[in-house]
C-alpha cells in the first residue's frame, strides 16, 4: 500500500470526474459509489491515519481544507465521506489527549474501511447525551442494540458502523457505544432517503435488530448527560468543524458560479455585467462572508491539533462556528443566484443545486436554536 499524498488524492483532474458525475447522483437519487471507489484507490480514507501506517497525517485543520475543496466539486459526496473522517478525526484527537481506547479507528482506517456514524435517532435532541436505543449487556462485556437511528451516511457502503444506546440495568442508566461490522448481520437500511438535496450521501434509516457488539468492540461506556470525556470532546470539535467546512466549500463554489456568470454577461450597452457597482458590491460582500467563516473553521480546527486549552469556550465557540458557517453559506448562495439572476433558477443549473445542498445545514447537529442555547448558557449560566 502507498502512502497517502493529500495533492494526489484531490488532484484537479479527479475533482474534475466528482464533479462530472454529482448532478447525476442528485438527479437518480444515487448514492455515490463512483466518487468513493475512486477516492478510496487515490488514499483518500488515509488522509488522517499517521504516517507509519500508510497516512498523510492530517490533523483536522488541514482535513477542514481537504473538506472544503471536495465540497467545491460535489457538496453531497463531500458530507458524506466526510463522516468517515470525523471519525478518523475523533481518533487523532483522543489520542492526542492521552487516550488509545478509538485505536480500533484508525486501525480500520488504515485497512481503507469506511466508517460511519449511527448516532441520530428521532426525537432525541439530546445527540450524544442520551438514546433512545437500548444497549442490552449479554453478560461477557458486549451489548445487543436495538433501536432506530436516522440521517445514517454511507448506508450502502459502510463497511464499520458506530452504535451507541443506553444500558439501563444497573443502578445508574449508562450510554454505551461501540462499533458493528457489515458482516454482523441484523442492521436493516430503509430504502428512504428521498430529500430535496445531499442525495448523494443516501443518508438512510437505520433499524438495529439486536445486533450484538462483542466485548473488544465497545469503546466507551458514558453517564447520561453533557459531559467533556474525550470521546465527546473529539467527535464533537471533528463533527461540527468539518461539517462547516463543507458549507465553507458550498459558498465559495457559488461564488466563484456568480463571478462567473456576470464576467461573461453584459447589459443592452453592452457594459459588462462585471462593471455594475451593484453587482460588484454584492460579490464583494459574498466573498467577505465566505472569507470569514473560512478563517473561523480553520482557527478552531488548528486551536484543536494544538490541544488549545479553551476550557468552558469550547462548545460555545464550536456550536456557534458550525451554526454561523451554515447560515452564510445558506446566504451566500441565496445571493449568488439573485446576482445570476433567473438562468440561476432552472433544475439543471449547479446554483439551483448548491441552494437545495446548503439547506441540509440546518438539520445537522448543532442547530442555530441549540448553538444559541449554549452560547446563552455560557455568558448567562445555566436556566434555573
Amino acid at each position: 500500500m502507498t502512502k497517502a499524498n493529500p495533492a494526489a488524492v484531490l488532484s484537479d483532474e479527479l475533482l474534475e470526474r466528482i464533479a462530472a458525475r454529482a448532478p447525476g447522483y442528485d438527479a437518480a437519487n444515487a448514492f455515490c459509489t463512483e466518487d468513493l471507489d475512486e477516492l478510496r484507490a487515490a488514499g483518500y480514507l488515509r488522509l488522517g491515519v499517521p504516517v507509519e501506517r500508510g497516512g498523510a497525517g492530517l490533523g483536522l485543520a488541514a482535513m477542514t481544507a481537504v473538506q472544503r475543496r471536495l465540497a467545491e466539486a460535489a457538496p453531497a459526496t463531500a458530507l458524506g465521506l466526510g463522516m468517515h473522517q470525523v471519525w478518523v478525526q475523533a481518533a487523532r484527537a483522543v489520542s492526542a489527549r492521552g487516550e488509545s481506547f478509538l485505536q480500533a479507528v484508525t486501525d480500520h482506517a488504515a485497512d481503507d474501511h469506511l466508517l460511519a456514524f449511527g448516532v441520530s435517532e428521532p426525537g432525541n435532541d439530546a445527540v450524544l447525551f442520551d438514546s433512545l436505543t437500548t444497549a442490552e449487556p449479554d453478560g461477557d462485556g458486549g451489548y445487543r442494540f436495538t433501536g432506530t437511528k436516522v440521517f445514517t451516511s454511507l448506508a450502502p457502503a459502510w463497511d464499520v458502523l458506530s452504535v451507541f444506546g443506553k444500558d439501563e440495568s444497573g443502578p445508574e442508566p449508562r450510554l454505551v457505544h461501540g462499533f458493528v461490522l457489515r458482516s454482523d448481520g441484523d442492521v436493516e437500511h430503509l430504502d428512504d432517503w428521498d430529500t430535496l438535496g445531499m442525495r448523494a450521501t443516501q443518508s438512510r434509516t437505520t433499524k438495529l435488530r439486536g445486533v450484538h457488539v462483542p466485548a473488544d468492540r465497545i469503546v466507551r461506556t458514558l453517564p447520561v448527560g453533557p459531559n467533556q470525556d474525550p470521546l465527546v470532546f473529539g467527535i464533537f470539535a471533528s463533527f461540527e468543524l468539518l461539517v462547516a467546512s463543507v458549507y465553507v466549500g458550498i459558498a465559495s463554489r457559488a461564488v466563484s458560479l456568480a463571478v462567473s456568470a456576470v464576467q461573461s454577461r453584459a447589459s443592452l450597452d453592452g457594459t459588462p455585467r462585471s462593471e455594475d457597482p451593484d453587482v460588484r458590491r454584492a460579490i464583494a460582500d459574498l466573498r467577505g462572508a465566505v472569507d470569514a467563516i473560512e478563517l473561523q473553521v480553520s482557527s478552531l480546527a488548528r486551536s484543536v491539533d494544538e490541544l488549545g486549552d479553551l476550557g468552558p469556550r469550547w462548545f460555545p465557540l464550536l456550536v456557534g462556528t458550525k451554526a454561523r458557517a451554515v447560515d452564510a453559506a445558506q446566504h451566500v448562495v441565496d445571493e449568488a443566484m439573485r446576482v445570476v439572476g433567473g438562468g440561476a433558477y432552472r433544475a439543471g443549473n449547479e446554483l439551483a443545486r448548491l441552494a437545495r445542498d446548503v439547506r441540509a445545514g440546518q438539520y445537522h447537529p448543532s442547530s442555530r436554536d441549540s448553538a444559541a442555547r449554549t452560547i446563552a448558557a455560557s455568558v448567562l449560566g445555566p436556566l434555573a
